[in-house]
């Protein structure tokens, strides 16, 4: 049974884009967690100091997809 499940997509630039993935990249190297925030709900995350990584890239014709997982 999920506790909270959060789903966003939203269009932006590149480059934000890159500052959302280096924002939470750096939460994780701080030590922390982060803080997830969406139409008025909050969830906090903890991650531990392991997590497994899943890398996915598909590729079709008219799409790209790049898809970043950590679970734990």
């Amino acid at each position: 049974m999920d506790i909270a499940t959060i789903r966003d997509s939203q269009r932006v630039s590149r480059e934000e884009a890159a500052r959302r993935l280096h924002a939470i990249a750096d939460e994780l190297a701080s030590g922390n967690g982060f803080r997830v925030e969406r139409e008025g709900l909050t969830v906090d995350v903890a991650v531990p100091d392991e997590v497994t990584m899943k890398v996915e890239v598909e590729i079709e014709s008219d799409e790209r997809e790049i898809e970043i997982e950590l679970t734990w």
